[in-house]
């Protein structure tokens, strides 16, 4: 099309500078030439030559040819065979075979020209540009089959480059989908400062530790492994990967100590270029607070258990020394032995508790619960009746006054269990001079058991972990940290609950929920 234009924008030009320089002479061929030329201008914008046959393109430079020739057969317009170039080089863009039959026909179409016309002189002046045109075809055929060449090899280039970037495209995706699957936080650290990687899990890490992964924005308390020691922020781990630094498994604890706080294990490694220039550093950073507070109520759990343990144990060996001391005085020598045998059943208790516990399954003890209809008030009555002498040392009064006939579908060794525990608390919870209520009651659907103290209370906090295993709300008081929790997991294993009121200053109030009656015919079996 712009071969074309460009060709009728030139025709034009002559026609009116022929018909303001010559107006006598006869002008009707180069007239011709130029609507021709005009028609092939229009064909190129309205024809839709992509829904027809190649083949009719080679219309409009042949007929360009035609007409160049019908105006250079006018004697007064020498040179306008040069108009010639146009037609040829578009021909020759489109093939070798369409070039050589654009120069055979201007070649033709020239040499009949000159014939007609008797012209005189050396046929070389009148042949030369002929040639000349030709010689353009040739070096306009020779450029377009270097331009095609340059275009295959750019499109086979473009496939290469293509193939090669769905490739890394897929190796990105990928290695996205691992990191993403990982459960520790990757951090990818260019030479610039700049954070060009990150996975799902270091997302999880900062919803806990907000500004984590970031340089521009400062995180909050930092501690060393210890949890004491503050670490300043020069000396954080990204500021000490970005200069050059290496560490692995180094512990953070982030938050202050008084509140929740996060510890993580971080690793850092340097990364080079191929060339061996510094690329940046990779950090690595795994949540470990689950495993550090387990390792922690670890060591509690060990030195709570040997203080539990040690107290009764060195009582039954000295009562038995006593014992054998008082041979000879038998009525002595049977107290110490009972002495030694209390404490010897505190010991299977402790151990019993331990055994329980350490047998669980999500949080819930594994016992057999053999349910019948008995009557709670008994039990109570008997726990509280256990429990007074103890309580008597410490001035503290059990109230049993409140403790009327209601029937349970329950395991009356375990509910007791669960009693004499809630009991056992309430004395040593309690105050010097305090004391304990004990109640039953029913509403024919559920049976409660409260028990009731005046001791220091608990607060909001503590109550949210009290059923935890080895929860231990006070150091102070000797303990596994196992009977809320067990007596939980009982008590939920009838189908009950238990539930707490309390404040800290107040004392507390701990109500138990049976079912009154069995859910189904005939006994059967409970599994917690």
């Amino acid at each position: 099309m712009l071969n074309q234009l460009l060709l009728c924008v030139i025709l034009v030009v002559i026609v009116l500078a022929v018909a303001v320089t010559d107006r006598a002479a006869d002008h009707s061929l180069l007239l011709v030439a130029t609507v021709i030329v005009l028609a092939g201008g229009a064909a190129t914008l309205v024809v839709p030559w992509a829904r027809i046959a190649r083949a009719w393109v080679y219309v409009i430079p042949l007929a360009d040819i035609v007409a160049i020739g019908l105006a250079r057969s006018e004697q007064h317009l020498l040179g306008i065979e040069l108009l010639w170039a146009f037609p040829v080089m578009w021909m020759a863009t489109l093939g070798l075979t369409a070039f050589l039959t654009a120069a055979a026909l201007v070649l033709v179409e020239f040499g009949a020209i000159i014939a007609l016309a008797g012209a005189s002189g050396s046929a070389v002046s009148y042949l030369l540009p002929a040639a000349v045109i030709v010689a353009i075809g040739v070096t306009s055929y020779v450029s377009s089959r270097r331009y095609r060449a340059q275009r295959v090899l750019l499109d086979k280039q473009t496939a290469l480059l293509s193939g090669a970037l769905s490739r890394a495209q897929g190796h990105e995706e990928l290695m996205t989908d691992v990191l993403d699957a990982v459960d520790f936080g990757v951090i990818r650290i260019t030479a610039d400062g700049e954070v060009s990687v990150f996975n799902e899990a270091l997302g999880r890490i900062q919803r806990s530790i907000p500004g984590f992964g970031r340089l521009d924005r400062p995180i909050g308390d930092a501690y060393a492994a210890d949890g004491v020691t503050l670490i300043e922020e020069p000396d954080r781990p990204l500021r000490r990967a970005l200069r050059g630094e290496l560490f692995e498994n180094e512990v953070i604890w982030f938050g202050p100590p008084d509140q929740p706080r996060t510890a993580l294990s971080m690793t850092a490694r340097q990364l080079r270029s191929g060339d061996g220039a510094p690329a940046g550093c990779v950090i690595v950073a795994r949540d470990v607070t689950a495993e550090l507070t387990a390792l922690r109520a670890r060591d509690r759990l060990v030195s709570s258990i040997s203080h539990e343990l040690r107290t009764p144990l060195t009582s039954v060996l000295g009562y038995i020394d006593l014992a054998i001391d008082h041979l000879d005085r038998p009525d002595d020598a049977a107290r110490d032995l009972d002495v030694a045998a209390k404490n010897g059943e505190r010991l299977l208790e402790i151990i019993a508790d331990i055994l329980a516990a350490s047998s669980t399954s999500r949080g819930s003890i594994d016992l057999t619960i053999s349910p019948k209809q008995i009557d709670v008030a008994e039990l109570v009555q008997q726990a509280a009746e256990a429990w007074r002498a103890r309580a008597a040392y410490t001035s503290i009064s059990i109230d049993a006054t409140d403790v009327l006939p209601a029937s349970a579908w329950a395991d009356a060794a375990r509910i007791r269990q669960v009693v004499d525990n809630l009991v056992s608390n309430a004395v040593k919870y309690n105050v010097d001079g305090g004391s304990i209520a004990v109640r039953t009651s029913s509403d024919g659907t559920s049976t409660f058991i409260d028990v009731q103290d005046t001791g220091v209370g608990i607060s909001a906090e503590d109550q949210r972990r009290l059923f935890e295993q080895y929860f231990r709300a006070r150091r102070d008081v000797e303990g596994s940290g196992l009977g809320l929790s067990i007596s939980r997991d009982i008590v939920r294993a009838h189908g009950g609950d238990i539930t707490v009121r309390s404040a800290p200053g107040t004392g507390s109030t701990f109500t138990v929920r049976l079912p009154a009656q069995p859910r189904g015919q005939g006994d059967r079996e409970l599994h917690a």
